[in-house]
């Protein structure tokens, strides 16, 4: 498949994705930035570490200001503090070359991308397949409320 096709098929996809497809794209894309993230510290590949990095930490933030927070009530609380928690692990990453900070974080954020799949899947009525996670108490530290915003457009799928 040519990439123009591709680009066109990935174009297509997100455009007529529903909102919990989108978000299970989101998570998806995140996950396989950290495990891209995790293999260039592996293989010592600085300059990819940190772009992939980067862009997981660009998903993780967009998914946190997108949040509800009026309408979500004790669930986004506890997203809100887990999205903190992984955003400050991954400013880690670049400091420490540490590639169990990505692997941990993926293993936060696999379970919320399966509920969100389910979501997904079954239809908005459905509960997730499995409850939250609990955030990790260090994740407890306030932060100033941010506006919702659209996904923003580096964004970059395909990389």
């Amino acid at each position: 498949m040519s990439y123009a096709l591709a680009r066109n098929y990935q174009t297509q996809a997100l455009m007529t994705a529903s909102p919990a497809e989108l978000v299970a794209m989101l998570f998806e894309r995140a996950i396989h930035l950290m495990r891209e993230t995790e293999r260039a510290i592996e293989e010592g590949r600085i300059e990819a570490r940190h772009n992939a990095n980067t862009k997981a930490m660009e998903i993780i933030h967009h998914l946190d200001v997108t949040l509800d927070r009026d309408q979500g009530g004790e669930i986004a609380e506890q997203l809100t503090s887990l999205y903190s928690f992984v955003l400050r692990r991954l400013a880690d990453v670049d400091r420490l070359n540490d590639a169990n900070i990505p692997r941990d974080m993926i293993g936060l954020l696999e379970p919320l991308r399966d509920s969100w799949r389910t979501l997904a899947r079954d239809g908005a009525t459905a509960a997730p397949a499995r409850p939250l996670p609990a955030p990790p108490k260090s994740a407890a530290l306030a932060r100033p409320e941010t506006p919702a915003a659209p996904i923003p457009a580096g964004l970059n799928f395909s990389a």
